[in-house]
């Protein structure tokens, strides 16, 4: 059984929809727990589509009603205050597992490619997140001017930067290190650390700093 196995082998043990179901407790007539938490995450396109939707669009679905909306909202908050609550316990520098952690699970399941920028402060606290630009399957169209108005707005002194690889394949284009390049140019002019650039694939992050590539 999922929930046995869960506590025995840990999440990795189960698949998404049986953690979901795990979540859920219950089915609805006619439909047991696992084939409607299969049916909802295959409606959705995906697990983090399902508990990033609208409670509208959730309400339409049977077998969700409004406690069941705010159980899958509930989740979606705990996930990020948990994430948010590790990086911020410290600077980011000293909490690199901390935030390839975040960058996993905010980006690692998406079907498009997002290009995301973490903004810090002169120490390296985390000030925000934010996704700025979506992209295809294949590509992001990245405008450095947006970047450079978020520090300006945000007065961050650093940026990490991050988008995933839909493929799962974590390995940095040319086009990914042109970018890191001329982007962290840029950011120079207006005395804005760009620290690294971080490309997460399918259980694998690849940092560029690391890489030697900016």
């Amino acid at each position: 059984m999922p929930r046995e196995r869960l506590l025995q082998r840990g999440v990795e043990a189960v698949t998404d929809a049986e953690l979901l179901a795990i979540c859920l407790g219950t089915g609805v007539a006619g439909l047991p727990v696992l084939e409607l938490a299969h049916r909802l995450i295959e409606r959705f396109g995906g697990l983090p589509e399902l508990l990033e939707a609208p409670a509208a669009r959730l309400l339409d679905e049977a077998g969700i009603g409004p406690a069941r909306v705010a159980l899958l909202q509930g989740l979606r908050g705990l996930v990020e205050r948990f994430h948010r609550q590790r990086l911020a316990n410290g600077p980011l520098l000293s909490s690199s597992l901390a935030v390839r952690g975040f960058l996993r699970a905010q980006l690692a399941p998406r079907k498009r490619e997002l290009f995301a920028c973490l903004f810090l402060d002169s120490r390296h606290h985390l000030i925000e997140f934010e996704v700025l630009f979506q992209g295809t399957v294949d590509r992001a169209s990245v405008h450095p001017r947006e970047v450079l108005r978020r520090c300006l707005e945000l007065n961050a002194a650093a940026v990490i930067i991050a988008h995933n690889h839909p493929s799962g394949v974590a390995e940095p284009s040319p086009a990914d290190i042109a970018l890191t390049s001329s982007l962290g140019g840029l950011l120079s002019q207006l005395d804005v650390r760009l620290l690294d650039h971080l490309v997460v694939g399918s259980g694998r992050e690849v940092s560029l700093a690391e890489r030697g590539l900016m």
